[in-house]
């Protein structure tokens, strides 16, 4: 029965009907040419078949029903795929509209902590002849970084490939042994590096202060503007989800002398306020975004699992009204934080993170949302996803929309992941606390034709 890392038991010990702790992601995909009426029942016929199942799929807590049942992982040797592979349809008239609200109502239930958990979804009826896939995984058992990584590794570079595993399988051999002693060894040959991190905490921590305190060049916790997100929220989620072009990003990056992800949190700025200034909300101190880092490295041996990721506070320049300033001061922002990141140890970055968000875990303490500033707005993620066109068996991949989990005094949460030639947004609000979550799409591409215009 292996232990969770306290990273991940984290997400089972915070969630609650108001906050469910799964990761997601909607991915569209056009049929292979000459697929007959009878497609999507074939396939998952077929897929239900396959017998590939990677044992992470199968861990499940170990006792569900225990307050102390988050500290450890059992196996569901009975795993019921029929119960957590789901075939679905659109109601009429099959619009991308429709499909964004069923994603919605999916998104906002909880995972049943009996069972392995996840749940994926195939879904057919879309007007234009496409299908999707909803699938969510508890933040337990992934990170956003290592769904994504999943699930390129079960996608192909070839539209000929027929070979592609099942949304739960692997490419790679599952081994049937226990590896206990393995574990065992390198939780002993881990001890003394890890301890060795730690003796170097003090002075990291001197660093900390100087960067924050002294030369004032670190965005820190707690001086985020309250906002209208920044409020207790409810189980209900909004999901909306919409494509731009990667070139368009990569042309404002290399005329302002940036980078793509500093473009990509200007637009993000830019359609936040004016989203703010439509709900006559905007706060006059500018807004303050989380921006997580993954402590992954691209040639990291084995298949992602778990949660590695790093915290990094962003100044989003919200009060700023010329694009320019504010991609600016997004860039000398992130410039700073990467620059004191890459000073640290691994384990020195993942405790440091914890400060930015320790808030948040205590943001289900009645009063706490309301009677403190929060640590910082919202959560701006952006994941690599694969770098040319991909195929599954066949259908072309058209978009992967990610969709992501919110806490209290956390109403929005902004996700994106290239996808060849695209970046494709996935964007989850508290269903009570957002009103009109679509308009961030708008004014998302609003904010990219101001930047193109500000860098010309």
């Amino acid at each position: 029965m292996p232990l969770m890392p306290v990273t991940d038991s984290m997400f089972l010990l915070v969630e609650s009907r108001e906050h469910p702790m799964h990761v997601g992601g909607l991915q569209l995909f056009q049929k292979p040419e000459g697929a007959g009426p009878d497609y999507l029942h074939e396939l998952r016929r077929d897929l239900l078949a396959d017998s590939n199942i990677r044992n992470l799929f199968r861990r499940r807590p170990a006792r569900p029903v225990n307050p102390l049942g988050h500290i450890a992982w059992s196996t569901d040797t009975d795993l019921e795929l029929d119960y957590h592979f789901r075939h679905s349809a659109l109601p009429q008239p099959g619009r991308v509209r429709e499909l964004l609200e069923l994603t919605s109502r999916w998104h906002s239930t909880l995972l049943d902590r009996h069972r392995p958990l996840w749940e994926i979804h195939l879904v057919e009826g879309l007007h234009d002849g496409r299908f999707a896939i909803y699938s969510k995984i508890h933040h337990a058992m992934m990170d956003g970084v290592s769904a994504l990584r999943h699930l390129q590794g079960t996608l192909s570079d070839s539209p000929d490939d027929r070979d592609c595993p099942p949304p739960w399988g692997s490419r790679k051999p599952q081994p049937t042994v226990r590896r206990n002693r393995q574990l065992a060894g390198s939780i002993f040959e881990g001890a003394g590096k890890t301890l060795a991190q730690l003796r170097g905490m003090a002075p990291a921590a001197f660093k900390v202060a100087n960067e924050a305190f002294r030369e004032r060049t670190l965005t820190l916790p707690m001086q985020a503007p309250k906002t209208m997100f920044n409020v207790p929220i409810g189980g209900a989620r909004r999901f909306a989800a919409q494509s731009w072009s990667l070139d368009r990003v990569r042309g404002v990056a290399t005329a302002a002398g940036v980078s793509r992800n500093d473009v990509v949190l200007a637009m993000c700025s830019g359609a936040l306020r004016d989203y703010l200034i439509e709900q006559s909300a905007l706060p006059d101190a500018p807004m303050i975004a989380m921006v997580p880092v993954s402590l992954r490295r691209r040639n990291d041996p084995g298949e992602a699992s778990g949660n590695h990721i790093g915290a990094m506070l962003c100044n989003l320049a919200t009060d700023q009204k010329d694009p320019a300033v504010r991609l600016a001061t997004i860039h000398q922002s992130m410039r700073n934080g990467k620059r004191l990141f890459s000073e640290l140890t691994p384990l020195q970055t993942l405790l440091l993170s914890a400060i930015n968000v320790a808030p948040l875990g205590i943001s289900p303490v009645p009063g706490f949302v309301n009677n403190t500033p929060p640590a910082f707005n919202l959560i701006i993620s952006n994941v690599p996803g694969p770098r040319k066109q991909m195929y599954w068996n066949g259908a072309k991949l058209d978009g992967i929309y990610p969709a992501s989990a919110l806490l209290d005094g956390q109403a929005l949460n902004i996700t994106l992941t290239s996808n060849a030639d695209r970046l494709d947004f996935g964007i989850t609000g508290c269903r009570r606390s957002v009103p009109h979550l679509q308009r961030i799409l708008t004014h998302l591409d609003t904010a990219l034709a101001e930047l193109e215009a500000a860098t010309a």
